[in-house]
Parts: C-alpha cells; sequence; structure tokens
C-alpha cells in the first residue's frame, strides 16, 4: 500500500490514498483463489467480496479503490504480519485490515455490490 508523505494509515483522510496500479493487479490476479479457500471459515468474507465488487466498480472514486484494492491486497499477500498458517491467529491481521477498509469505504459500497457478495456466496458448494 502506498502511502503520502511516509504517513501512518491511521493518521491520513480516505482521500489521501493512492491508488496503486500493482495492488489493483494483486487482487485481480489472486483475489478469488484466496477467497474460495477462506469462504465460509472466516467471518469476514462476504466484506471482503463486497469490498472487491466496489473496487471493481467503474463508479467507485479512485480515492476508495485505493483503499479497497490496498486492504484487499494485504489479504491476499502471502508474507504479512501475522502468517496465516498460524491457526487462530493467522488471519487477525487480515481481518482487521478488511474491516478498517469496510469502515473507510462504507459510503462506496453500495448494495449492488453486497447483492453480489451475497450471490457468491450462494453459488458456493456446500461442505
Amino acid at each position: 500500500m502506498e502511502l503520502e508523505n511516509d504517513k501512518l494509515p491511521a493518521v491520513l483522510k480516505a482521500e489521501e490514498f493512492r491508488y496503486s496500479k500493482e495492488n489493483e493487479q494483486i487482487v485481480k490476479k489472486d483475489f478469488w483463489r484466496k477467497m474460495k479457500k477462506f469462504a465460509g471459515k472466516i467471518p469476514f468474507t462476504k466484506d471482503a467480496v463486497a469490498m472487491y465488487y466496489c473496487a471493481i466498480d467503474a463508479k467507485t472514486p479512485l480515492w476508495a479503490k485505493g483503499i479497497a484494492f490496498g486492504a484487499l491486497a494485504y489479504f491476499i499477500a502471502p508474507i504479512d504480519a501475522i502468517p496465516d498458517a498460524f491457526i487462530g491467529l493467522g488471519l487477525t491481521d487480515d481481518a482487521a485490515i478488511i474491516a478498517a477498509g469496510v469502515r473507510a469505504i462504507a459510503g462506496q459500497v453500495t448494495e449492488e455490490h453486497r447483492e453480489k457478495s451475497e450471490q457468491f456466496f450462494d453459488d458456493e458448494p456446500k461442505l
């Protein structure tokens, strides 16, 4: 995630996040693979899918796309603060990043994005 003026994300306004084509490419390449691996196993997956649909929506402002793609790229990244392999703890940092991203762009995630997320989970085979 690229930051303006080397500030920590907590002190940045949503509009100050830079859009990163690299984050977008990472997300578009690997999001569905990772999501299918964790779908229904962790509580934030519906929010992550809704955020993905928001990020790829042409009507979403660039600042919101930057936040969404940054949060989703962190979720996808094989190396993060707490590796996903640590059962019980591995996805807590991912959940925190997704939750923060969802809150930051809450006004941009539409009912259409949420419906598409629900449809993804309705279409998933039940184990």
